[in-house]
């Protein structure tokens, strides 16, 4: 049975995080990330209204493993680039590669990043772990779990992000009848824009039904 751990490595651990760096209240978000023996495309979103994208963009092109980045997508609040990377040199995602693991989720801050990476046994998890520790690459493990849903990961498929943005909602009354909340207060106390609420409340309501109640119906058929 596959097995999926969730762990915190420190941004200057691994190549990425160091090519990746970002400030406080700014963090990043993978969109895919299909890492290959040496070489990958990875896709992600930069959540920051403040920061210089020239500065952002013109810091990534100064690594040697980073052959181009694009931008693909700019918005207000945020910015999805694709970055053709040489993964080789990235000793944590050579021990992911290592021990056929694959990358569920990653999102980045300006210290540490939080991935869901998911192996088909134990086995390899054991051996990614002592590869990490054979390269000098400390992490913290978080949770090690058996999904009962092969896409689900521990709250229903919801990123961390999502689950943040759906509990705030619902403590805070944004479901309520009468609402005593809205949008742009819960945007205050996230750190994003009311438009950026309001796509991740409807891609966390996505997945909670999709690994919930759809998951249901399609063991009924």
């Amino acid at each position: 049975m596959s097995v999926i751990v969730e762990l915190e490595v420190a941004a200057h651990e691994f190549d990425l995080g160091r090519i990746l760096q970002v400030p406080a209240g700014t963090h990043i978000e993978m969109e895919a990330v299909v890492p290959a023996a040496e070489r990958t495309i990875p896709l992600f979103w930069v959540y920051s209204a403040d920061i210089d994208s020239d500065t952002f963009e013109a810091s990534i092109r100064s690594h040697k493993s980073v052959n181009s980045i694009t931008a693909v997508d700019i918005f207000e609040d945020r910015a999805l680039y694709a970055m053709d990377w040489a993964v080789g040199s990235d000793q944590f995602f050579q021990a992911v590669v290592g021990n056929e693991g694959s990358i569920l989720n990653a999102t980045g801050f300006a210290r540490e990043w939080d991935f869901e990476v998911r192996f088909a046994s134990h086995d390899d998890l054991g051996s990614f772990r002592a590869d990490l520790d054979d390269d000098g690459v400390t992490f913290e493990v978080m949770r090690v779990y058996n999904p009962t849903r092969p896409d689900a990961g521990p709250w229903y498929g919801l990123t961390p992000s999502q689950r943040e943005a759906l509990v705030l909602a619902v403590e805070a009354g944004y479901y309520d009848i009468p609402r005593t909340c809205t949008t742009v207060e819960l945007a205050d106390k996230l750190g994003i824009s009311d438009q950026a609420v309001t796509e991740r409340l409807r891609r966390a309501i996505v997945n909670v039904v999709s690994n919930t109640l759809l998951a249901a119906e399609d063991k009924k058929d």
